[in-house]
């Protein structure tokens, strides 16, 4: 601190200590949101532990004689202060119903600390040039969402009439104004299966190599910023963000996807790009291409896009592409499911939905993929909340009607909701138009086969 005083005041920790010794009423009132730690003073830390300490052990009411007894019996006395200081403490608080409004200057102060702390070890972690800094940057933005979290406050529980009253007046908002508690995917059968992607919600895609997962959700994502004008983030760590650019003009535009990349397009077709390049450019989408991307490094992204741009939903184009930048020794099932892990912590922290795509093991070819078939993790499984896996039956023989769309580029696509958390499970089809890379609803696709599910 270079000599200066930590952000403390005695006379208010003395004030609280006096005011819970008088009416234990007050340590209920308070230890909601103040420890220990929020005392700057060793002896007061001590003495409101073994004070909460006293109240757990024992049944006999709380005053300075109890505390006493409880502070001998255990040798605490003199790390408390001791017995002549202890009493004084009475004497010092100026009212009773202040001892609430004290309490919060204790921790509005104690906050002050740990934020001087935080900074004083990030200033010397910037320092150490053996860390990296990607690592350094990660902690210290971790830290001060924490304390950040902390000094916002949260109740442990709540009342039932609460929740009653919220829910009620939730439902009837969605009721009368078809308002939905979540983001719309623009596919009315994925929309009528979730109700939507829901903020906080760690949401999964597999798919076997070339089924179409990266199509699936440049799709999603196509629908969301032009349709729903929804703000969102993509992190692309296989394809390059001008590849990705030129699939969404291409399935935007409904212009043939070779025509664009053999630069072969017709005057016609150009100005269906420019038309759609002009809806997009007023869309927000915010795309990172890092290839290979660190773990750490993208949370850090993610928080950035947040902070800058307010994101409502995230995709990540793959998992299996991110580094969890854990001991090479460490299997790589391992570092899935800290990966996996991380993900859906980050989901709760930026209260967003996160999608993320995830390659399915090749058990799966030819048959319908299920949710054991998803590679690398059981984790992946266990800590989605959504699990949506593609299937493309390519062995099947092909009747009159399936020839002549696969003529007209059209493939049928099963799209399978494997686990639903919040919600039921279900199948239903789109067809992906492969000329323009692009999933599309299918007049059949709004009869799903809705099923039991084994996760709620």
């Amino acid at each position: 601190m270079y000599g200066r005083v930590p952000p403390q005041n005695e006379e208010a920790e003395r004030a609280v200590l006096g005011a819970i010794l008088l009416n234990e009423k007050v340590l209920v009132e308070i230890t909601d949101f103040l420890g220990k730690d929020d005392f700057y003073r060793v002896a007061h830390q001590n003495l409101f532990a073994a004070i909460v300490a006293f109240r757990q052990e024992s049944s006999e009411s709380l005053d300075l004689i109890t505390l006493s007894s409880y502070l001998k019996r255990k040798d605490q006395v003199e790390e408390c202060g001791g017995l002549s200081y202890i009493s004084t403490l009475t004497s010092d608080v100026p009212t009773m119903t202040n001892a609430a409004y004290y309490a919060k200057i204790l921790k509005a102060l104690s906050q002050r600390r740990k934020l001087l702390l935080y900074a004083s070890q990030l200033k010397d972690n910037a320092y150490d040039e053996s860390q990296d800094i990607q690592k350094v940057i990660d902690e210290g933005e971790q830290a001060l969402s924490k304390l950040s979290n902390d000094t916002a406050g949260s109740d442990n529980y709540f009342s039932i009439k609460d929740l009653v009253t919220n829910a009620i007046s939730e439902i009837e908002l969605r009721s009368t104004s078809g308002i939905k508690n979540g983001f719309e995917s623009g596919y009315a059968p994925l929309d009528s299966i979730t109700g939507g992607f829901k903020k906080q919600e760690f949401i999964i895609v597999g798919a076997r190599p070339s089924i179409g997962k990266t199509a699936f959700a440049l799709s999603l994502t196509l629908n969301m910023i032009v349709k729903k004008k929804y703000r969102v983030g993509f992190f692309s760590l296989e394809m390059s963000a001008a590849s990705l650019m030129e699939r969404l003009l291409t399935g935007h535009s409904r212009v043939d996807f070779t025509h664009i990349r053999k630069a072969t397009l017709k005057n016609s077709e150009m100005s269906a790009i420019i038309d759609a390049s002009s809806s997009l450019y007023d869309s927000e989408l915010y795309i990172q291409d890092t290839p290979n991307m660190k773990l750490m490094e993208l949370r850090a992204q993610a928080r950035r896009m947040k902070l800058e741009h307010d994101i409502q939903i995230i995709f990540i184009d793959y998992i299996g592409l991110i580094d969890a930048e854990a001991d090479a020794r460490v299997p790589r099932h391992e570092q899935i499911s800290i990966i996996s892990r991380s993900l859906k912590q980050l989901a709760r922290e930026l209260d967003v939905p996160v999608v993320c795509l995830s390659q399915v093991g090749r058990q799966a070819d030819g048959v319908e993929p299920k949710l054991s078939d998803l590679r690398d993790s059981g984790s992946i499984e266990q800590d989605a909340d959504v699990v949506i896996l593609l299937h493309r039956d390519v062995t099947k023989n092909r009747t009159d009607d399936e020839e002549q769309r696969e003529k007209n580029n059209i493939q049928e696509t099963k799209i399978i909701m494997a686990k639903n958390r919040n919600g039921e499970t279900g199948m239903f089809s789109l067809a992906f138009v492969s000329n323009i890379v692009r999933f599309e609803e299918m007049e059949f696709s709004h009869k799903y086969v809705a099923g039991n599910n084994p996760n709620a």
